[in-house]
């Protein structure tokens, strides 16, 4: 049974699938997160969805490069959530299915193609407080220990 965190889903709201991929990112006592503007506002672990025929990895490869501006290596799985939100930037309502790897950052090619993202380095224990949803805080927690 996959987790769900956040709010329950609504019984006579229709929710389309969407999965996804985000990392945990560690480097030198330090996670490499993301801060996203309009239209959330909000701090997240780096990642997004999956397209159609995307592998989740490269998917996470691409995600990660696309607001961070960082490559990545080693990416292993360590779980999923389920969280049911509305998305405004698709207009829609979603059941996300949110794959949770952790990874090494490795070079920083250059700033995020996604103007809206701002990469942020953070402690674990603020990102573990500040992180926008309870899943990305539980994974951080549970990666460091603390969960």
């Amino acid at each position: 049974m996959i987790r769900r965190f956040g709010e329950k889903p609504a019984v006579d709201q229709r929710y389309l699938m969407r999965h996804g991929v985000y990392a945990i990112l560690p480097l030198r006592d330090q996670l490499l997160l993301t801060w996203q503007d309009d239209p959330h506002y909000e701090l997240q672990l780096p990642g997004g969805g999956i397209d159609p025929g995307e592998s989740p990895i490269h998917a996470l490869h691409r995600e990660v490069m696309e607001e961070t501006g960082w490559t990545v290596a080693r990416p292993m799985r360590l779980g999923a959530f389920r969280r049911f939100t509305y998305m405004p930037e698709y207009d829609m309502w979603a059941e996300k299915l949110c794959h949770i790897y952790v990874a090494r950052p490795v070079r920083r090619i250059g700033p995020p193609t996604e103007t809206d993202h701002t990469p942020i380095w953070s402690e674990p224990s603020v990102a573990a407080e500040k992180l926008y949803n309870e899943g990305d805080r539980y994974f951080v927690s549970r990666y460091m220990g603390w969960a």
